[in-house]
């Protein structure tokens, strides 16, 4: 193929396209990405020179097999051969039935006593797989003569930037405070202590105080969302299954649901195929997405029980949601051919990127603008005690060879799970340059 006009395309780029929470009239430097292959991206900057570097982020979380994955292709070039698509309102397709025969497969392990996920809603984001799982909580309640229309939920967390899911996510610190006023309202429980394994006494007055507000509104609240274990664009926080457990026993004592929101902890991201096997809670929905389809096309997915699908149908007579890309073919075999690629080693591994991460981002902690290192899985995360230079940070790694996208006060990665542990090693090398490219001018080195 001819080398592109990469001067021409960015200046287009930036006179015509608006990128993610970015300003159009102010954009943030763009890079051009030709090719990609494996865990790694060819950019070529506007000179026409190129580089090869880590994709530290799999693209937003997704792309955890990397790119160009023959197994992925094989799967979306043999559908393009039958369908790349039809409706799903009153038609049905091979790849969508498999799809939800492995879903159901693969879901979380039922506890005892509690029905075993069974039915999937194939919605085509993680943020519209929200909005689905909210619509059908509250349709449970809709035809009660008292009908609960709140959902609880904790601080710290995001849920999507559909209007729905963003009234769920942190009101204050988080990306939509801009929509206070407009979004429906919501009830907030105090942030979770941190860590896996919270400080008893934090943990005991979190409850207490999470509690006390859950009881004084009981009869509100339809149901109760988390992101179990890990909260991912709120923050990067880890937290104390026993905190998700003492949610959960609340909601079923009122009669709330429970929803946990998976589309980033899912597929093994977190070190189990989902972090409610860590926690030992099976959901009454579950949301998923992101690493669904390998990063190759845009879907999620609402699981929840036969029960739950039939008192929304009988109650209310349908399932008020409808996409138009809803079951898309091309999707579900794509998606199909992904989870068949976590049933290999490759989930092994990624469960054991932890203990690599922590070994190498461990020693970032000494540094003064340090405040916190973390993993979890394929996650490291480094926080600092003040705002990323993005700019900064942003260059320093890819100097050492990885493209990252800090936020806040946040340098963190969740890179493919094809990854050596060279590859793991660059990573967290351009994550710690990164991190001293963002110190005060008194710890720069002279």
């Amino acid at each position: 193929m001819p080398t592109p006009d990469v001067a021409r395309l960015l200046a287009s780029d930036r006179d015509h396209l608006w990128h993610p929470y970015s300003s159009a009239t102010n954009p943030a430097t763009t890079r051009f990405v030709e090719s990609a292959h494996g865990p790694r991206l060819t950019l070529r900057d506007d000179d026409g020179a190129s580089r090869e570097v880590l994709d530290a982020m799999s693209s937003w979380w997704c792309a955890i097999h990397g790119y160009n994955v023959p197994e992925l292709n094989a799967a979306a070039e043999a559908q393009l051969q039958r369908m790349s698509h039809v409706m799903f309102g009153g038609l049905t397709h091979e790849p969508a039935v498999r799809l939800g025969e492995k879903l159901v497969e693969i879901a979380p392990a039922p506890e005892a006593d509690r029905p075993k996920l069974t039915r999937a809603f194939l919605a085509d984001s993680g943020s519209v797989s929200v909005e689905v799982a909210l619509k059908m909580a509250l349709q449970v309640f809709a035809a009660d003569d008292r009908p609960r229309r709140t959902v609880l939920t904790i601080r710290g967390g995001y849920h999507g930037d559909t209007l729905h899911p963003m009234s769920v996510c942190d009101p204050d610190g988080g990306m939509h405070s801009l929509w206070r006023g407009t979004l429906p309202q919501q009830l907030f429980a105090p942030l979770p202590p941190a860590g896996l394994e919270a400080d008893p006494d934090e943990l005991e007055a979190w409850k207490r105080e999470t509690a006390s507000l859950y009881r004084e509104h009981a009869d509100e609240i339809a149901a109760v969302i988390v992101e179990p274990l890990l909260q991912g664009a709120g923050g990067m926080r880890i937290y104390d299954p026993e905190c998700v457990r003492f949610l959960t026993t609340l909601a079923r004592e009122h009669g709330a649901l429970v929803i946990f929101d998976e589309i980033a902890t899912g597929f093994g991201r977190t070190g189990t195929y989902w972090a409610a096997d860590r926690i030992g809670i099976t959901p009454d929905i579950l949301c998923l997405g992101k690493a669904l389809t390998g990063g190759y096309l845009t879907m999620a997915a609402v699981l929840c029980s036969d029960d739950l699908a039939r008192t929304i149908s009988e109650r209310t007579g349908a399932m008020m949601h409808g996409p138009t890309f809803m079951g898309n073919p091309l999707s579900c075999a794509v998606a199909l051919a992904s989870i068949d690629l976590l049933d290999t080693e490759r989930l092994t591994r990624a469960a054991e990127f932890a203990d690599t991460l922590d070994t190498h981002l461990a020693p970032l902690r000494e540094l003064p603008h340090v405040a916190d290192v973390r993993t979890l899985g394929a996650v490291g995360v480094v926080e600092l005690t003040h705002d990323v230079d993005v700019d900064a940070a942003t260059a320093a790694a890819l100097d050492a060879g990885a493209w990252i996208r800090p936020f806040r006060r946040l340098i963190y990665t969740m890179p493919p799970f094809v990854c050596t542990d060279d590859d793991l090693g660059t990573i967290c090398e351009a994550v710690t340059a990164a991190v001293h490219a963002c110190a005060p001018a008194s710890e720069q080195a002279p």
